[in-house]
């Protein structure tokens, strides 16, 4: 079974394997748990049975006005199973008294995002490759 939560607090680095696997520099678990620990709003998938934990998305916002969702990740041996849709519902209504929530996509994953009531825009982004595994960010940032 598959439980949620909406805190990083009792996770550690060693339920965190398997994510950002496409990624050329993907960040370590110890730099996941201190991405969803420095987020404004998080909600967790997990394996009841194993304690690891299967999905994740995340939220930054200023909470008056806008929203931004950077993440929204299943690991594959549990995706077609609806766990990625629940965690965009969850935090959609975390999200709910947000004027704007934003996201980028690739254009094939539009349908998916379209189906939980979002719709498609243009963007306009930069991507610094060589800092992908958190490496570049400064020590005391977000300390936690």
């Amino acid at each position: 079974m598959i439980g949620y939560l909406h805190t990083a607090e009792k996770l550690s680095p060693h339920q965190l394997t398997g994510f950002f696997a496409r990624w050329a520099n993907r960040p370590s678990p110890e730099t996941h748990l201190k991405l969803l620990r420095s987020s404004d709003e998080i909600v967790v998938a997990f394996d009841e049975s194993t304690g690891m934990v299967v999905g994740f998305i995340t939220a930054i916002t200023d909470h008056i006005l806008s929203s931004y969702i950077p993440f929204l990740e299943v690991l594959p041996e549990y995706r077609r199973r609806g766990i990625g849709s629940e965690l965009v519902r969850q935090m959609l209504e975390r999200l709910n008294s947000m004027y704007m929530i934003d996201l980028l996509c690739d254009a094939e994953l539009q349908p998916f995002y379209e189906d939980l009531g979002m719709s498609s825009a243009n963007g306009m982004m930069i991507r610094n490759y060589h800092l992908q595994s958190g490496a570049g960010a400064r020590a005391d940032d977000h300390a936690g």
